[in-house]
């Protein structure tokens, strides 16, 4: 079983098959995505869906490679008692599973840890049941925490400097307001603030 994320990064026809696939809202990565909603659904966790595919939810579409799920620790322990092994493969050390069928990694985030370096903050990974927002049957982080935990992420770890591309690129494609930085912990906010500004120069300079 090749992962997923190891078929895309060796490039080529297939990769570019693939990618044209996820923008049109198809591919193992949508297939994956839908399969462990609906497991979660059956077994009644609490969860919302972060990353790409969270981004993708609410209007910027940004391809990716896996899943990303935000569980309450409670939640975690029980997705990991009930797999059943015939449709995901479970990594509980990692805390990832990877669905059979498209050798797609679903990865765990869990509420009350730390986004970015891990280290206290005044941003948590918040519990899915106070946050998570449903879009076409399936719950995803809401808008303002999306941003607010990529912010924190990116803010405290270089090596998630994409995390505050994202949130550009967020402000720009959704046209986000300088007022929709009130939403967000006070803690990013200045952070959210230079974002939309570069954005606002950008637009200027046109």
């Amino acid at each position: 079983m090749i992962p997923f994320e190891e078929k895309m990064s060796r490039g080529g026809g297939a990769a570019i098959e693939e990618a044209s696939r996820f923008f049109m809202k198809q591919g193992p990565v949508f297939e994956a995505l839908h399969r462990i909603a609906a497991k979660l659904e059956e077994l009644k966790i609490p969860y919302a869906i972060a990353g790409g595919m969270a981004l993708v939810a609410h209007g910027y579409d940004r391809n990716t490679v896996d899943v990303n799920v935000l569980v309450t620790p409670e939640g975690l322990q029980e997705i990991f008692r009930a797999v059943d092994g015939l449709d995901h493969v479970s990594c509980a050390r990692a805390r990832q599973l990877r669905d059979v069928e498209t050798c797609v990694r679903i990865g765990f985030l869990v509420s009350g840890e730390y986004p970015g370096d891990g280290k206290p903050k005044p941003v948590a990974f918040p519990d899915p049941a106070d946050v998570a927002v449903e879009i076409d049957g399936i719950r995803y982080l809401g808008l303002p925490t999306l941003v607010e935990l990529k912010l924190a992420s990116g803010m405290t770890n270089p090596g998630r400097l994409k995390d505050l591309a994202d949130v550009q690129e967020l402000i720009r494609v959704l046209k986000l307001t300088r007022e929709f930085g009130g939403k967000v912990n006070a803690y990013v906010r200045g952070r959210f603030e230079e974002l939309h500004q570069a954005v606002e120069n950008d637009r200027s300079a046109e």
